[in-house]
């Protein structure tokens, strides 16, 4: 009874060690290069059971089918150079945590296959989101003794609705030159398709500390 007990303790134990992690987690968001022709990093601290992170995405591109109807009518392609922020979480479990997270975003519109400088540009505007992210975290290697153990997947769900713009009236009219007719842009979410769900997978590194 006595060996059964420790090993049960042991166990106990040892299920609990990532309640007193300290780790740094760095990792490369994969959507953003291959839907967006873009690059994403993200940083996190882990502290027991907390973790504090910060991403950055740069040079986002989105065009035809990654747009709405209404962009894809009028021609127009959407240029994102940054959306940026941070997020501060609580790990439910070693393999997922829950975030809240505030972002910035900033938003530019040219005509599909324009080049992207200050002359052709239709119009910009900055948006700041508040939203929640749900993230996984698996180490495949995490047995092993090799570098190989800190190899990490992780993918997430976030929803980021937007709660500002500097966009007047979240509208902006202009004479469409494809339709030759007035057409209107409306403040964006950041997400697929414009909608504030974003799903992601990253994949990168993590270290004990």
């Amino acid at each position: 009874m006595i060996i059964v007990g420790m090993i049960l303790l042991s166990l106990a134990m040892r299920a609990q060690d990532w309640t007193e992690d300290r780790k740094i987690n760095v990792v490369f968001g994969l959507t953003q290069p291959v839907f967006a022709k873009g690059f994403n990093i993200e940083g996190n601290y882990i502290h027991d059971q907390f973790i504090f992170g910060y991403s950055h995405g740069v040079s986002l591109d989105l065009s035809g089918p990654t747009t709405t109807e209404a962009l894809r009518n009028q021609g127009v392609a959407v240029h994102m150079p940054y959306t940026t922020g941070f997020g501060i979480g609580y790990r439910l479990a070693e393999w997922i945590n829950v975030r809240v997270e505030p972002k910035w975003h900033r938003f530019e519109f040219y005509y599909d296959g324009d080049e992207q400088t200050s002359s052709s540009q239709i119009a910009s505007y900055n948006t700041f989101t508040l939203g929640l992210g749900l993230y996984g975290h698996y180490q495949p290697f995490k047995d092993a003794t090799s570098f190989l153990k800190g190899i990490m997947i992780a993918p997430s769900v976030r929803f980021w609705p937007t709660i500002s713009s500097t966009l007047e009236g979240d509208r902006f009219t202009y004479l469409n030159r494809n339709t030759g007719t007035n057409e209107e842009l409306s403040t964006l979410d950041p997400g697929f398709g414009f909608t504030p769900v974003i799903i992601n997978v990253s994949v990168g590194y993590c270290f004990d500390l």
